[in-house]
């Protein structure tokens, strides 16, 4: 992705406006996990978005020749955080190359979540993306002349350095990031969205009931897992596992095949806490009702030869992965077996999600 030049002054006009976008939080099934810099991926990963677990982030902006860069606001569901503050105005100033009108814009950033923050919902990833969808919409207003493609390629590539696991949630679909042999046109610096004769039409109906098992920040962050990938002693067997189960996992999407899904998407799970857990120094994010939760998932499933499988993100919360015509039969399990082993009772009824949207003026 080429850095914009100063003499490109046309994008220094005076301008001001709002721009608006809700982004979803994705699910991964094949996991990222370690990076190199500067945020590419150690091997590829497939995720698909959430309907219901999203940001929303206004961006009012005010760009003046001669001002400087300021970010004069933000707050996250109507309250400061510093901490994040800090956080997105870092990334904002390390994309003036990218986009150098930011060198002479003040902003104020309001965002919202319908989901808990760092509790391994991907709530960094939907963030990300909905700023950087926000900063392309700024760019498109000022400085227009990008195809719908090319917009979205940006936005991914933008969303990246946030966050890398962002550059997936500004497609709907099932999404691919990482370069890999099984995929044409896959890039270790932006997400592909599968087209839809690579995905058997059960697959978007897929539903996720977001067990919250605990809704506190993680004891150690994505970022530091990430660089304790380093001089893991499994880096090498990771990689190779990677790849070998998403080539499995292509052809399942394809065919249908709900069964080699659900395998992977558990393997994949397992497989990421393990190797937390194997780090060094390593570390535990998995909660004692997060494992009760497993063995009644594979009771359950056992039992009834009902496809429920599930997955985990970097977090103890645990996602319940069915199709759409069980939800029937899992409400109730849910609510009579799982119900009190979730924070408060606490749960997402969720499901494949249809991408980011563009909320124009929006609040």
């Amino acid at each position: 992705m080429r850095q914009r030049s100063d003499n490109d002054k046309s994008v220094f006009e005076a301008a001001q406006g709002s721009v608006s976008w809700k982004s979803p939080a994705n699910i991964a099934i094949i996991k990222y996990w370690g990076k190199y810099p500067v945020q590419l991926p150690m091997n590829p990963s497939l995720s698909f978005v959430l309907k219901n677990s999203v940001v929303k982030i206004r961006m009012d902006y005010e760009i003046k020749t001669g001002d400087h860069f300021r970010l004069a606001h933000f707050s996250i569901n109507g309250s400061q955080n510093d901490a994040f503050k800090k956080r997105i105005a870092g990334y904002l100033e390390g994309l003036t190359g990218y986009f150098p009108f930011l060198k002479h814009t003040r902003l104020r950033i309001e965002s919202s979540s319908t989901f808990p923050h760092s509790a391994g919902i991907a709530s960094s990833a939907a963030a990300f993306s909905a700023l950087a969808l926000c900063l392309c919409s700024i760019e498109t207003e000022i400085h227009s002349g990008k195809s719908e493609k090319e917009f979205f390629h940006k936005a991914s590539f933008m969303a990246r350095l946030g966050s890398g696991s962002a550059c997936r949630s500004v497609y709907d679909g099932m999404v691919v990031w990482g370069k890999t042999p099984y995929l044409p046109g896959s890039s270790d610096e932006y997400a592909v969205r599968l087209d839809d004769q690579s995905v058997h039409p059960d697959f978007f109906s897929l539903r996720d009931a977001v067990l919250i098992v605990d809704s506190r920040q993680k004891k150690v962050s994505s970022s530091a897992g990430h660089a304790l990938m380093h001089q893991h002693p499994y880096r090498s067997a990771r990689k190779h596992q990677a790849e070998n189960n998403l080539k499995r996992l292509l052809s399942a999407l394809k065919e249908g095949d709900f069964r080699t899904f659900g395998e992977v998407a558990e393997n994949e799970a397992l497989s990421l806490h393990s190797l937390m857990m194997s780090s060094d120094p390593g570390y535990t994010l998995m909660h004692p009702n997060s494992l009760r939760l497993i063995e009644k998932i594979r009771d359950f499933r056992r039992e009834t030869n009902i496809p429920l499988y599930f997955t985990m993100d970097a977090g103890p919360n645990v996602h319940l992965l069915y199709p759409a015509e069980y939800s029937d039969r899992l409400v109730p399990l849910i609510r009579d077996e799982l119900y009190d082993l979730c924070e408060n009772g606490e749960w997402i009824d969720d499901a494949m999600g249809h991408g980011p949207v563009n909320m124009g003026k929006e609040v």
